[in-house]
């Protein structure tokens, strides 16, 4: 009697006409290979396949295996397969058996244990040991009873419990891609071309996929570029508030006050409007900048910023600026006299920026405006030391100082947020009329001024200087349709003699030294006409007290030592916190946040907090964020200082933030790799890594940034723009990462298990998964001598000896290193569909 042949189902269940899965031959051998797919057929699940005397014996398990030992999944067993099977991947057609997508999910060698053997499974049972790229240890297989009616063998599949046991779902939430090909469940179902994988390719052969890649992404490879779109609308802008002094603290940024037109650009690609900030449209009075601006190519942003014209001096001049205008060579040269300095970005993408703390809007335009040059410019900005950088513009016979708090939004209007400080007098005031002249050639001797208090127009004196010829014949021709019957304001006869009335509609700015007791200007100077200011608005501008220094957090035991290697205390980390945090919010502030709290210092026990209901006080804020039940928890977000200081006093020392914001937290906006060496390991070698994954990001059109973490290893950071999902980012990371390992598996590995990183660099891509956090820009790390994580040019990174060089104790250096990253962690850049 012909023996049974053990791949007769499999074969009589097939049409190999119309599927690609192979031909059952049972195969003269004695391996020991494993593998599992994931099937997505009628219902998802994933099929485990063990060697055994030369076929694959087969089990469909339900849920997928789990690494967590209280969990036994049920494995139903199936037909067995040929070995030859062990390397499809693919779709199974439509109508066919087992028609659906089949991803080939894990793969490697399994053997019994000491003393069992491959016959246990006719008794039942079978207690093996796994080493594959996702399933390792050790592992049971035990049949239950038939049930009547039943006519398969369930089977239950457990893991046991040893080093590569764990708790929860995480090989079925973290493995989403193929092993074989690095395609997720979705690119195999659209059966992709195969050049579009970057797994599996090595040496030259993976610079290949990469650039077709890059070739078949070709509109991602300058993510950046807009292409078109439509231009954003305008916005009111935001106004300072005049202060008699430069307000102390490093929650404040200063930049210089440029003595120009402000302006309110949208820009769509090669579409621009320059709104005045009235709203009036002045685009054509600034041909060559707009078209510098129309260069740069931008997708559809609203920035805002002051128009300038420098003077002979080389400082911007208001009087320069009008000069230009007046003879209209703004619009018709080729080149521009014009300069444009963009400081804050209202909208970037459709996405309203207002909304966002002051030096993230910043750091967002220094990002989007990277490879801006003039007239494009981006406005400097420093961080505290504001006073020092007053006296310095004064002394160059600048207007002033403008500082803004760097945790607020962008509210229109005049707000106490932003300040300025003016080196000398300079307000706006309407013209009432002129005072004739005795000189030959001189239409008049001075203007009279007034400005309106409450519903009142009120005289303000004169002013007769700042006039040549010229600039008095333009006022001249404006002034002459303007003449009034009788004065607007109420004017002192001795001032009145021998005036002219004007209608109460030109605005001038005056420069003078000071109000006398009557409210006259004093030394007064003509600078300019504002064609972008209307009379009604003109208000005196009366100094207030600069603001006071924000009182933060009080911290309690300030003298407890947290960190006793070194001996840094509690009050030493907040006080880098409270330093540290204007360069520190863009990356953490409306963030949900992980933090590491060591109540009683870094070498007792500490501790991870996500949730928290209110007991860290007002500063700390919640949002509720949905969990795998259905159900939802409060997770903490901070928005300024306040709320740092405030984890702070509870004992936190690291912050760990989420990829995404508290207020988007299912579109993520940047991937983190990061780079974990094997303990002992150069750290030169990391370095390079960093480097090398820099530029395959970059071959695919991805701008990246460097991060020392503080412990032993770097982040390789790339912003993004929102609009991707969780499983869209998670399945890019992994498939990247694992495209890495396996064009230099002697470097590089993919896998977290201990063992197979030995003299080689994990890059750790599971940050990028729903809920996974990484430690944010600028912490502390409860480790010894207290380092914090530091962003860091690329250019930097070679000159660097170890992932700590700076400490808490560095907030100065830390501060003062941060004018040459502006920008850093911010791109305008979509996730490549690779």
């Amino acid at each position: 009697m012909a023996a049974r042949d053990p791949l007769s189902a499999y074969n009589a269940r097939r049409d190999f006409q119309k599927t690609r899965e192979p031909e059952g031959k049972v195969a003269k051998t004695g391996g020991n290979s494993f593998v599992v797919q994931k099937h997505d057929a009628t219902r998802l699940h994933w099929d485990f396949r063990l060697e055994v005397n030369g076929v694959l014996k087969s089990w469909a398990v339900t849920k997928g295996p789990s690494i967590d030992p209280d969990d036994k999944r049920l494995a139903v067993q199936t037909e067995d397969h040929p070995l030859s099977y062990g390397d499809f991947e693919g779709i199974i057609p439509k109508g066919e058996y087992g028609g659906g997508t089949v991803m080939l999910w894990d793969r490697g060698t399994w053997a019994p244990i000491e003393g069992k053997s491959a016959g246990d499974l006719e008794d039942g049972h079978l207690h093996f040991t796994l080493d594959g790229e996702r399933m390792k240890g050790e592992w049971l297989l035990v049949r239950m009873k038939r049930r009547p009616g039943e006519k398969r063998d369930n089977w239950l599949l457990r893991k046991v419990s040893d080093a590569e046991a764990g708790e929860g779902d995480v090989l079925v939430e973290r493995g989403l891609t193929s092993v074989l090909t690095g395609r997720s469940m979705a690119e195999i179902a659209a059966d992709k071309d195969a050049a579009q994988s970057l797994k599996g390719a090595k040496g030259k052969a993976f610079g290949e996929k990469m650039q077709a890649a890059r070739d078949h992404n070709a509109k991602v490879a300058k993510p950046r570029r807009a292409g078109g779109g439509r231009l954003p609308a305008f916005s009111a802008p935001q106004l300072a508030t005049l202060v008699d002094a430069v307000p102390a603290g490093n929650e404040w940024m200063h930049e210089i006050k440029y003595d120009g037109y402000r302006a309110i650009v949208a820009v769509a690609g090669d579409k621009v409007r320059v709104s005045t900030r009235n709203g009036l449209d002045w685009t054509d009075k600034f041909g060559p900048l707009v078209r510098a601006i129309a260069a740069l190519d931008l997708p559809p942003a609203l920035i805002d910023g002051e128009i300038v014209a420098f003077g002979p001096d080389g400082n911007p001049s208001f009087s320069a600026l009008q000069e230009v205008l007046k003879r209209g060579h703004g619009s018709q040269r080729e080149d521009t006299p014009f300069h444009f300095f963009a400081f804050d970005l209202l909208s970037l993408e459709g996405k309203d920026m207002k909304k966002l703390p002051q030096i993230e809007r910043k750091e967002r335009l220094e990002a989007l405006l990277r490879d801006a040059s003039p007239p494009v410019m981006v406005a400097d900005h420093v961080i505290g030391a504001g006073d020092k950088l007053y006296r310095s513009l004064c002394g160059a016979g600048q207007e002033g100082i403008i500082a803004k708090r760097i945790d607020a939004p962008y509210r229109a209007g005049r707000t106490k947020s932003w300040v300025k400080v003016k080196c000398t007098r300079r307000q706006e005031f309407v013209i009432i009329g002129r005072s004739a002249s005795t000189a030959r050639g001189r239409p008049f001797r001075s203007l009279l001024l007034a400005q309106h208090e409450g519903k009142a127009l009120v005289y303000k004196g004169k002013v007769g200087t700042g006039f040549d010829t010229d600039l008095m014949a333009q006022l001249d021709e404006a002034m002459q349709p303007l003449a009034a019957d009788k004065a607007p304001a109420e004017v002192p006869r001795t001032e009145s003699r021998g005036a002219t009335w004007l209608k109460p509609q030109l605005v001038a700015e005056i420069a003078f030294a000071e109000f006398t007791a009557e409210g006259r200007v004093r030394h007064a100077s003509f600078l300019g006409l504002r064609g972008d200011r209307k009379a009604k608005e003109v208000k005196p501008e009366k100094p207030a007290a600069a603001p006071a220094p924000r009182e933060l957090m009080k911290i309690s035991s300030r003298d407890r030592v947290i960190f006793p290697e070194s001996g840094q205390t509690k009050g030493e980390l907040a006080d880098y916190y409270a330093a540290i945090a204007p360069l520190m919010l863009p990356f953490a502030a409306n963030r949900p946040v992980s933090l590491v709290r060591c109540p009683q210092g870094r070498a007792k026990k500490c501790f991870f907090q996500k949730h928290d209901s209110g007991s860290f006080g007002k500063a700390v804020h919640q949002v509720p964020i949905r969990e795998k039940d259905g159900g939802s928890e409060d997770y903490i977000y901070v928005e300024d200082a306040q709320g740092l200081l405030a984890c702070v006093q509870m004992g936190t020392i690291e912050f760990h933030g989420w990829a995404s914001r508290a207020d988007a937290v299912e579109r993520p906006d940047r991937m983190i790799f990061d780079l974990d060496p094997d303990e002992g390991m150069d750290f030169a070698r990391v370095k390079a890594a960093a480097q090398d994954i820099r530029a395959r990001l970059s071959d695919i059109g991805l701008v990246s940034f460097a991060m020392l973490s503080g412990g032993k290893g770097v982040h390789v950071v790339v912003p993004l723009t929102p609009g991707h999902g969780w499983d869209a980012h998670k399945d890019f990371a992994s498939r990247f990462a694992q495209a890495l390992s396996a064009a230099e598996p002697d470097r590089f590995v993919a896998t977290m298990s201990k063992a197979k990183r030995r003299d080689r660099i994990f890059i750790d891509w599971l940050r990028n998964q729903r809920g996974s956090t990484a430690v944010l820009p600028y912490s502390a790390r409860a480790r010894p001598g207290a380092p914090v994580a530091i962003p860091l040019d690329w250019d930097e990174l070679d000159g660097m000896k170890d992932a700590h060089p700076f400490s808490i104790g560095d907030a100065d250096a830390l501060i003062g290193r941060a004018a040459s990253l502006k920008g850093w962690g911010f791109a305008a850049q979509k996730l490549p569909d690779i």
